[in-house]
């Protein structure tokens, strides 16, 4: 699965909060209304709500009114696009430092070829 920069950097800004990072594996297991996530944490109310709303602008979390509740349930898809990103940063930082590896033992052949 390829990810969209726009998205990866959406997915992942949205994971870079602990907080926000809480919500999501809270949410996954089972569905949770706002006031019970917001009595979680030592914040009011109203920064909770921000909170699931940049999750809910990233894709990871939906929100649906339940009565008075709004309950919020983690999108796995979305998480499965985040892991993806994560995975194609991985390759990349891989490559990077495998080439960086190769370099320098090139560099250390020279030195000892120098040497003698």
């Amino acid at each position: 699965m390829v990810v969209r920069e726009e998205v990866a950097d959406r997915l992942l800004h949205a994971l870079s909060d602990s907080t926000r990072r809480d919500i999501v594996r809270r949410c996954l297991v089972s569905e949770a209304s706002v006031s019970r996530l917001a009595e979680q944490y030592p914040m009011s109310f109203a920064a909770v709500q921000k909170h699931v709303a940049v999750l809910e602008q990233a894709g990871l979390v939906t929100k649906e009114r339940s009565g008075r509740e709004q309950l919020v349930r983690t999108e796995i898809g979305a998480v499965r696009e985040a892991r993806a990103a994560i995975d194609q940063l991985e390759a990349v930082w891989r490559a990077r430092v495998d080439r960086m590896s190769d370099l320098l033992n090139e560099g250390n052949e020279n030195d000892e070829r120098e040497e003698r």
